[in-house]
Order: structure tokens, then C-alpha cells, then sequence
């Protein structure tokens, strides 16, 4: 059973940093493209960052030069460091795992919370 198991969200201070961590089973990691996602109340989910396979990433403009995204394909885990967050930061972040051949595969959401 494919499993996406996020960690590290919580309460922070405007200014202030989190570490976001996925870790998943079950599937083969180093193939898939893995992703962050986020979602506020009463907006579409949103990809905030991603790394392929060769370790290319994408960022969304609006976390450019603040966050970043790695992973570590022996222990299957991909990491999103997050510095200097804002309110607007202020979401559920989501895991993802995508493969061009494969289906998709979603964690259950850390909450992040900005406060100023």
C-alpha cells in the first residue's frame, strides 16, 4: 500500500522557518516527481514547489528565494524548507508524488499556520 506520510507543520511567528518533511513507501522514489502543494480556505490547491527525478526543481513566484525543496532518494523522503514566512504562507500543504506512466499518489496534509 503506497503511503505519503507528511511531518513538520505547525504554529510559527511572521519571519519565522519550518520544515516540512514527506516520506513515502511503497513505491518506487527516485522515478517519481515530488512535490508540495498547498491549499487555504476557499482556494484551489496550489503547487508551491517541485523536483524531478534528476533533481530539477520548480517554484512558484511567490515562495522564490524563500523556500526549497530536496529530497533524499535513499530514504524516500522529500524536505521543504520554508524561511521567512508570511501570513499568505498560511495553508495545508500537501505531498505529492507523480510518474508520467503512473497514477498520482497524495499525502493527508500538514497544517502551516503564519501568524503576525
Amino acid at each position: 500500500q503506497v503511503r505519503l506520510v507528511e511531518s513538520g507543520g505547525g504554529s510559527v511567528q511572521v519571519g519565522g522557518s519550518l520544515r516540512l518533511s514527506c516520506t513515502a513507501s511503497s513505491i518506487s522514489f527516485s522515478s517519481y516527481t515530488m512535490g508540495w502543494y498547498r491549499q487555504a480556505p476557499g482556494n484551489q490547491r496550489e503547487l508551491v514547489a517541485d523536483i524531478r527525478p534528476g533533481g530539477i526543481t520548480n517554484y512558484a513566484d511567490s515562495v522564490k528565494g524563500r523556500f526549497t525543496i530536496s529530497r533524499d532518494n535513499v530514504k524516500n523522503t522529500v524536505y521543504l524548507q520554508m524561511n521567512n514566512l508570511k501570513p499568505e504562507d498560511t495553508a495545508v500543504y500537501y505531498c505529492s508524488a507523480k510518474h508520467p506512466f503512473l497514477r498520482d499518489y497524495w499525502g493527508q496534509g500538514t497544517q502551516v499556520t503564519v501568524s503576525s
